[in-house]
């Protein structure tokens, strides 16, 4: 697998942002453009160098053809026809030679061989039943996968160890809150306003596409198969990928209509953009009159709980509260496996801090965690990601506080004892216009695979947005307190909007931007207090109606008073690591995946490196040759696995015990015990085809020494003497 990686030239794009942020940005779509323009890549000096000397080979072959056609016409001599007809092969041979340097060059990130593996690592997990299509029998419904034995017990063991490494070692408060919600509770959440992708229709056949992605397939492959493009053209296709993103829907369908973008399937025309609800809607019972949704994430159930789980928690903060469940998202579009799905697992964590103090007391266990990130400034700069240690990022700011840094440097944890390759694994920083008004800072963790840079896991620092959300819509107060000894004397800023005039100015924006207004921090409030009292008159922007309006002085209310308060009542800050349990699966398969040669050499056989904590089977059983009394060890020894815990599988079959080590090894089955004798065995380290001998009844326990992870392989290679078998092997 490494060695299919090694030819893949690191991605100095960056990588997929995320579909649509759920609320409003807040940076003006022309601050957007001007950050988009400047993380545009530009094309490859040599990339350039060949497109323009292709053009040129191209506009000689066109001339020479005209040459040769005028000799013809005009009778010229067999000779002198000849040659010029000499001279255009030619041509045509040098046109050919660069339009083969520039396929190579355009396709240097391996697509095609990217192509080819991928296609071998899902047939192999289709094929032994780790996933398959859902409703198979029927044709299958896009987006909607079933796992199978071995991925059911792969996806077990992923969660085992997530509960194991955050809700345990973290002593956090799991909750298992409906996927069935009511529509309040997302209106208040904004999921029912701002939950959309862009959408367009065949306009003949009603079928449905996303439109982004449309417009990104349409580029790539121009990009990638058309090697008549101009330095201009390619130029201007690669600022279209770069602000994809930010494309309102009368810009997305300009586009579209720009480059003549039809149905992929009919070529019918499409209809123009607009917006569709991702949610799966549905009515709470028999009346039809209390809507709802299936839910788009499970952190909702958790917000809506926050003054029940306080209470739980003592009243003190700060705490965790962790969920695992099923969400829904109707796709428009969905593809790539198990990546874009209309029902997948996230685990939810949400972290509940004081958000004058965000330090973590176990801050230092990650602060010397070295590992790949990708800040900002060296996605805007052009640059790649560097390895950067994780207490070096907070002490230059890069990210934001100690809490955010701790869950991230325990997230780089958990992906690579996964599995997760580390040298394909990197933590991206949210661009500006990526981050929603409220949002401190977020990080997303990224894993390379056969598709590219692929976002499983987000860490976010939400800043108090929810719960300051479901304040206000359901009027409890989410709300933590901290009393004071003695009572303190305090400056507070106290801004009071006047709705009346609001109103009269803005109608059924009003609450907007008195929401907007509310927000504000004390270094914008107080600019403004100035600037009323200077002009009586200022503008400011509206997030969420993504322009700039005018304030007027009586319009709002900015002051500072001074109050005695015995305690203090603050709405916490909430740190959010978002995990897409089906991405990270489907990412762990390929990245453990690899081929070797069988003993012959005749075929290529598939093997997955699964690492034993997360392997759907342990270790199987072997009879070396079918004999009664070596099966009824074999059973012996499968019943003392199972008491210890231990998955394991009996194949007694009489196939060779090559041909049993290549299925188990196809399965990721990190150990195979051979029965050879009534007293003693042989285990096999699946990768290294090492072998051990080991006493009948001492196999369990040294199985399970491994897989627990108390000891290495290597360890148990310098107590056990090593076997070795010329017909135990493929």
């Amino acid at each position: 697998m490494r060695s299919f990686y090694a030819f893949i030239s690191s991605s100095r794009q960056i990588a997929s942002r995320l579909s649509s942020l759920l609320h409003s940005r807040s940076t003006s779509l022309q601050a957007r453009r001007s950050t988009a323009n400047l993380i545009a890549a530009p094309m490859d000096a040599a990339e350039q160098s060949l497109r323009r000397a292709l053009a040129e080979k191209q506009s000689l072959v066109e001339a020479q053809g005209n040459t040769v056609r005028h000799l013809k016409a005009s009778g010229a001599a067999k000779p002198e026809i000849d040659a010029a007809v000499q001279a255009l092969n030619a041509l045509k041979l040098e046109k050919a030679s660069i339009e083969s340097q520039l396929q190579a060059a355009v396709s240097s990130d391996g697509s095609l061989g990217r192509d080819a593996f991928r296609q071998a690592v899902v047939n192999t997990l289709e094929r032994r039943l780790f996933y398959i299509p859902s409703f198979k029998i029927y044709r299958g419904v896009a987006g909607l996968y079933d796992y199978g034995p071995p991925g059911c017990a792969v996806k077990s063991n992923v969660l085992a160890f997530w509960r194991q490494h955050f809700v345990l070692e973290e002593n956090m408060l799991e909750v298992d809150c409906p996927c069935v919600t009511p529509e309040v509770v997302l209106k208040a959440s904004g999921h029912v306003e701002k939950f959309t992708d862009l959408m367009v229709k065949d306009e003949k056949t009603g079928t449905c596409y996303r439109a982004d992605h449309l417009l990104k397939d349409f580029c790539k492959e121009k990009l990638e198969k058309d090697l008549t493009l101009s330095p201009e053209k390619v130029a201007e296709l690669k600022h279209v990928l770069a602000v994809l993103d930010d494309l309102s829907a009368e810009e997305l369908g300009a586009k579209i209509k720009h480059y003549g973008i039809t149905a992929p399937d009919t070529k019918n025309p499409l209809s123009d953009p607009y917006p569709f609800n991702l949610m799966f809607q549905t009515s709470i019972g028999p009346s039809g009159l209390s809507p709802g949704y299936m839910r788009p994430e499970t952190a909702q159930g958790i917000f809506v709980n926050f003054k029940d789980l306080y209470y739980y928690n003592g009243n003190k903060l700060p705490f965790a509260a962790a969920q695992i469940g099923q969400a829904f998202r109707n796709e428009i579009s969905p593809r790539q496996g198990l990546l874009r799905v209309r029902e997948f697992t996230l685990a939810e964590i949400e972290h509940f801090v004081d958000p004058e103090d965000k330090s973590h007391p176990k801050y230092s266990e990650v602060a010397n965690l070295e590992f790949l990130m990708f800040p900002r400034d060296e996605q805007v700069s052009g640059q790649s990601a560097k390895k950067l240690r994780l207490g070096e990022a907070v002490s230059q700011g890069i990210v934001n506080n100690e809490t955010l840094a701790y869950f991230i440097g325990r997230v780089y944890l958990f992906l690579t004892r996964l599995g997760i390759d580390k040298e394909r694994l990197r933590f991206r920083q949210h661009l500006a216009n990526e981050m929603a008004h409220y949002a401190a800072d977020c990080w997303d963790a990224e894993i390379e695979c056969s598709y590219g840079w692929i976002e499983c896991v987000g860490i976010a620092d939400r800043s108090a947005y929810d719960l300051r959300a479901h304040t206000d819509k359901s009027g409890v107060p989410l709300v933590a307190q901290e009393k004071f000894s003695e009572p303190r004397e305090v400056e507070k800023l106290v801004i009071r909007p006047v709705k009346k005039e609001l109103g009269l100015a803005f109608k059924g924006n009003q609450k907007m931007v008195v929401e907007a207004l509310e927000a504000m921090d004390e270094k914008e409030a107080m600019e403004m207090k100035t600037a009323l009292e200077l002009k009586g008159e200022t503008e400011f922007f509206i997030c969420t109606l993504e322009k700039a309006v005018p304030i007027k002085e009586n319009m709002v209310s900015i002051s500072k008073e001074k109050k005695k308060e015995h305690q203090r009542v603050f709405t916490p800050s909430v740190i959010e690591p978002s995990f897409g349990i089906g991405r990270i699966i489907y990412c762990l398969f390929e990245h453990t995946f690899y081929k070797r040669p069988s003993k012959a050499g005749d075929e290529q056989l598939n093997v997955f490196r699964f690492p034993p904590l997360v392997a759907p089977i342990k270790c199987t059983v072997f009879p070396l040759v079918q004999n009664q009394q070596y099966e009824e060890v074999a059973k012996l020894i499968s019943k003392s696995l199972t008491a210890a815990g231990i998955s394991n599988k009996i194949d007694i079959t009489g196939t060779s015990i090559g041909k049993r080590y290549a299925r188990t090894d196809e399965l990721g089955v990190p150990f195979a015990i051979t029965v050879d004798s009534t007293s003693s065995v042989t285990i096999r380290e699946r990768d290294s085809k090492d072998q051990i001998r080991v006493d009948v009844e001492k196999v369990a326990s040294v199985v399970r020494e491994v897989t627990d992870g108390q000891s290495t392989w290597e360890d148990i290679l310098e107590i056990y003497p090593q076997h070795s078998s010329t017909s135990a092997d493929e």
